[in-house]
């Protein structure tokens, strides 16, 4: 089985997770590194609003329950391009693993990146998903 190391920095999410999905599940395994350094096109403020909108729904302890760390709102932005209640889905979502930063044991393996997901291309504003996580609540270890 092919195991994939994706450097997560300065690409689009909606195109990284549209190209990871598609990969998933034709069976290669995947490891994101830098989740927090990818991009979410669009003005600051809209997507800002959105996403404080989106945490409204829902009950505390019932759910659904909205991801705050850059690397699980990568994650799940991924999950909701995989059929998840499938067992295929199931089975693809098994083989991503998301981390903020690289761990030591990836430090060394070649990075790969995916050039149509080049947050370059964008000709608009745009977010890291840091900040996004910030703002909904994350607070970055070390500070």
């Amino acid at each position: 089985m092919r195991e994939s190391v994706i450097d997560a920095e300065g690409l689009i999410l909606g195109r990284l997770a549209s190209a990871v999905a598609k990969r998933l599940l034709n069976g290669e395994r995947i490891i994101i590194v830098n989740a927090e350094k990818a991009v979410i096109s669009g003005k600051r403020h809209s997507i800002l609003r959105e996403a404080k909108r989106f945490l409204e729904i829902g009950h505390p302890g019932k759910g659904p329950h909205h991801p705050r760390r850059p690397d699980e709102i990568v994650k799940r932005t991924i999950r909701g391009m995989l059929p998840r209640k499938k067992p295929r889905g199931r089975e693809a979502l098994k083989r991503l693993r998301v981390f903020i930063g690289t761990p030591e044991e990836f430090k060394d393996r070649e990075k790969e990146t995916i050039p149509e997901a080049d947050s370059r291309k964008l000709r608009c504003p745009y977010i890291k998903v840091s900040d996004l996580a910030e703002e909904v609540g994350w607070k970055p270890v070390g500070d």
